[in-house]
């Protein structure tokens, strides 16, 4: 199997995930390092991460240099990168609205990952594929995560703009809510049709 640019940067995305971790930890391992120093390198990696989630696709599109194997990872890196930091933010902040919605938000995730494989072997993957609320949905929980990432410090000033981060992180599990039954009604008609269950190894 060779690998190609887009690929390499859907790698390149996952290796990041150890590196924003350690990063946003700094503080508490090495007490030396500024909180604030941790707060914006962790924000910093993971919008980096975002970004070649974007830039890798439009490479395989642009260049033709779509793989199977790029096809699989990619879904995966985008889902690690939200769900490790989500870990991290509720652990830093155990509210319950916070755990709450980063609950539904990968819920959601594996939800309709598991939809998605399912439609898949029967030949009707099209039939869920990533719809434009599904990319609003997106954009909406990168730009939530980077602000509550530059804001997990306790001080009064930080926490007025962690409320804005997490208020736009549940309006982001508002939209997963709803393109998660977009793709559910889209697949519905299959979901209920007994003669095209798969065969269970």
């Amino acid at each position: 199997m060779r690998l190609n640019l887009p690929t390499w940067l859907t790698l390149f995305r996952i290796l990041l995930l150890p590196v924003m971790v350690a990063v946003y930890y700094s503080h508490a391992m090495i007490p030396m390092i500024p909180l604030r120093f941790a707060n914006v390198g962790a924000a910093v990696i993971f919008l980096a991460a975002a970004i070649t989630d974007w830039f890798d696709g439009y490479l395989a599109r642009r260049w033709n240099q779509t793989s199977a194997f790029g096809a699989f990872l990619d879904p995966v890196a985008d889902k690690l990168m939200v769900t490790v930091t989500l870990f991290l933010l509720v652990q830093s902040h155990p509210t319950a609205l916070l755990a709450v919605t980063g609950a539904i938000i990968v819920g959601r995730e594996i939800g309709i990952s598991a939809l998605r494989e399912w439609m898949a072997e029967l030949g009707l993957r099209s039939r869920v594929r990533v719809a434009m609320l599904g990319k609003v949905k997106t954009v909406m929980q990168i730009i939530a995560i980077v602000v509550l990432l530059l804001e997990h410090d306790k001080d009064a000033q930080a926490l007025r703009k962690w409320y804005v981060g997490e208020s736009l992180l549940v309006l982001a599990a508002g939209l997963t809510i709803w393109s998660g039954l977009v793709y559910l009604r889209a697949a519905w008609p299959v979901l209920r049709d007994n003669q095209n269950m798969p065969e269970t190894p």
